[in-house]
């Protein structure tokens, strides 16, 4: 079976917005413009401060033990269930997690196997 992978790449803000722009011409001029999906941080210490270990252990696992909840995600991990929440919060916000919302509860789901860094240099 074939990994699945989320790119996160380091990009500064001046070659983000370039790519924009340069995109969105593309997209005026009717030009097809190549799908790319992935999470880009301004630096490298962007990215760290982003993906913190305890933040890294909720990643895997919430991978490894697919927990229904964040309370039990919380349990897992042995923390408090405010900070474990805000963390799932902050992962689901730059696309690291996808929280499946019932009317009781949020479950937290990852749904690749890798992350792959890109940096350019």
């Amino acid at each position: 079976m074939k990994a699945l992978r989320v790119k996160v790449g380091i990009k500064d803000i001046k070659t983000a917005l370039n790519e924009f722009v340069t995109t969105g011409k593309r997209i005026t001029r009717g030009e097809k413009v190549k799908k790319e999906s992935g999470v880009y941080f301004t630096s490298l210490e962007a990215f760290r401060r982003a993906l913190t270990p305890k933040r890294f252990e909720l990643l895997h696992v919430i991978k490894m033990e697919n927990p229904s909840s964040i309370n039990q995600l919380a349990r897992l991990v042995k923390r408090d269930i405010k900070n474990v929440a805000n963390d799932v919060t902050y992962l689901a916000q730059i696309g690291l997690i996808k929280p499946q919302e019932t009317k009781r509860q949020v479950t937290p789901r990852v749904d690749y196997d890798q992350i792959v860094l890109e940096i350019a240099v």
